[in-house]
């Protein structure tokens, strides 16, 4: 098995090389490549070192598989280049994700979507992930009618910038910013550009990819997005109205059996789901769960989780497992 790591250097990057290490990668050949300006860099990797390669040298490797996190535009250029030498690219930019011919994939939902022609699946958004997740089996029971969801989400979406602008004011020295604002004691709604209507790109994909991954283009879905000074994961405040009457106790059954998420919720105990808690791990944690007293068939969730790891690098390694595992099957 040959896998290739593109924007190896980036952030997640680097955790989709640790992830690739924990799930039984190591020994595979495993190629990284990232910008010009870090060929020649060495990364360290299960007891050894990769070399970062130029994107065209490892083409010509012709690798099984290409992770990327590279950014879009660097997507839209490489990955076709990969897929005409037949490697399966799994693309955490926004590049693909919105396009009709390409498989938006969260593997414990849709992975079914994935047919062995495709060679590029996109990886969706990291707050989306989360909540689709969080929400998928409460909407094979009850239906989804409308969500409107606040995220709280984590510098670290941003990248290793936005981490280095955070210290730096923390020890209250000036760095390079990565965003507009100081982030230090602070917390602003904005994530991502601005479209025309006053929304912002960040929750534009929670509306566009909530109803691709779902199947459903009918689900009513209003977004907020901010940004705060947290480094382990991204947090959200979700009302869901769904289209049948439900039962709370029957609601938590149903959350706790999701495949990938974790019920942690019990006020009595002040045991509620943070940053804190999900850093470092690859569950989505759940909790807050009450109805919402204001209109029938509604309820209140509060979903967490590592937006480093299930929201990108660990979503894009399990899409790759699902894959050779369906392929091997078919093979043997």
């Amino acid at each position: 098995m040959k896998i290739a790591v593109v924007g190896a250097t980036g952030l997640v990057g680097g955790v989709m090389l640790k992830v690739l290490e924990e799930r039984g990668f190591a020994s595979c050949e495993i190629l990284v490549a990232a910008s010009p300006k870090s060929v020649g860099k060495r990364i360290a990797f299960a007891g050894r070192e990769l070399t970062v390669q130029p994107v065209e040298e490892v083409i010509n490797q012709h690798p099984d598989y290409a992770i990327f996190s590279a950014g879009a535009a660097a997507s839209k250029e490489y990955a076709p280049l990969f897929a005409e030498v037949g490697t399966t690219v799994i693309d955490n930019s926004s590049a693909w994700r919105k396009d009709n011919d390409k498989p938006l994939v969260v593997p414990e939902i849709n992975i079914d979507v994935v047919k062995d022609s495709d060679r590029i699946i996109a990886n969706p958004n990291c707050s989306t992930i989360q909540m689709v997740l969080a929400l998928s089996q409460l909407y094979n029971h009850y239906g989804i009618r409308r969500i409107v969801v606040s995220t709280y989400q984590s510098i670290t979406g941003t990248g290793i910038k936005a981490i280095r602008q955070l210290e730096a004011e923390e020890r209250g020295e000036e760095s390079e910013h990565a965003y507009p604002y100081k982030i230090h004691r602070n917390l602003f709604p904005h994530g991502g550009d601005f479209l025309p209507d006053g929304y912002t790109t960040e929750e534009q994909k929670l509306v566009d990819e909530t109803r691709k991954i779902l199947r459903n283009p009918n689900i009513m879905v209003s977004a907020t997005v901010a940004r705060v000074p947290v480094l382990g994961g991204h947090s959200e405040s979700v009302n869901v109205e769904f289209e049948k009457e439900y039962d709370i106790d029957e609601a938590r059954r149903i959350i706790a059996d999701t495949e990938g998420v974790i019920l942690y919720d019990d006020p009595a105990d002040i045991k509620y789901p943070m940053p804190i808690l999900a850093e470092g791990k690859d569950d989505v944690f759940v909790g807050r769960v009450r109805r919402d007293p204001s209109q029938p068939r509604t309820l209140n969730l509060w979903v967490v989780a590592d937006n480093l790891r299930k929201g990108a690098a660990t979503n894009a390694v399990e899409i790759m497992q699902h894959l050779i595992a369906k392929r091997t099957k078919k093979l043997f």
